[in-house]
């Protein structure tokens, strides 16, 4: 499914947001790596999902009404067996966030190899058209604020001036004893989200603010663990 079969399906829903589903498959569309992922109805699709995964594995609820599923009690991660994903889903049906609002489903995924997690997100400037950002996750983002925003479209020597201005910048060449993350790969997300024909522009229309977060990025290269989108009214 294109990119613009996505957002016309969640508008036929009357979604304000993409699901994270249809927000990785959004991404997927232009070359950003995920996780491989299952979509589990309920308790009784566990064993043959998981059969098709390898752990660590995460669970997500899925549903309309859970923007934010951390919040809610929506997100468990370090699964390791069939067990324990069917305990952790019958859990957050349990969860009074959840047990009242309308679910979907479970999206079950593999969990992206360790690293450091980045931010890369965009929003559409009344002004300016869309906006890419990038900063690192965690408290950098939350409480330091440590981000970097450029107009759409970005080159590559921009999204490579984007990551050196990030304050803690050293972080992703392995300071204080981290292992490396790939800046190369990061600056390929950027390219692939805000650079020219990238996801921002080309749904600059549809799209008002795109959030993923976390990328996780290795030395090896990036996965986009989280997606969101809200869509322009």
């Amino acid at each position: 499914m294109s990119g613009r079969d996505l957002i016309a399906e969640a508008r036929k829903q009357g979604r304000a947001a993409l699901d994270e589903l249809a927000g990785k498959r959004l991404l997927a569309a232009f070359g950003i790596a995920v996780p491989k992922s299952v979509v589990v109805r309920d308790p009784t699709g566990v064993a043959a999902a998981c059969a098709e995964l390898a752990p660590p594995l995460a669970l997500k609820v899925i549903s309309p009404d859970i923007l934010h599923k951390s919040d809610a009690g929506g997100v468990k991660v370090g699964l390791a067996s069939a067990g324990e994903v069917e305990a952790a889903m019958r859990a957050m049906l349990a969860t009074p966030a959840i047990a009242g609002s309308r679910i979907e489903g479970f999206l079950l995924e593999e969990m992206a190899p360790p690293g450091q997690e980045v931010v890369v997100g965009g929003v559409r400037d009344p002004q300016f058209g869309p906006l890419v950002m990038v900063g690192l996750g965690g408290i950098f983002v939350e409480i330091l604020k440590d981000v970097s925003f450029r107009i759409c479209p970005v080159s590559r020597l921009d999204a490579e001036e984007m990551l050196s201005e990030l304050k803690g910048a050293a972080l992703l060449d392995g300071a204080r004893g981290r292992k490396p993350a790939s800046r190369a790969a990061i600056v390929d997300v950027l390219l692939r989200v805000g650079g020219e024909g990238g996801l921002l522009m080309t749904h600059a229309l549809d799209i008002a603010e795109a959030d993923v977060n976390p990328l996780i990025v290795s030395a090896g290269g990036a996965v986009a663990v989280d997606a969101r989108f809200v869509l322009a009214k």
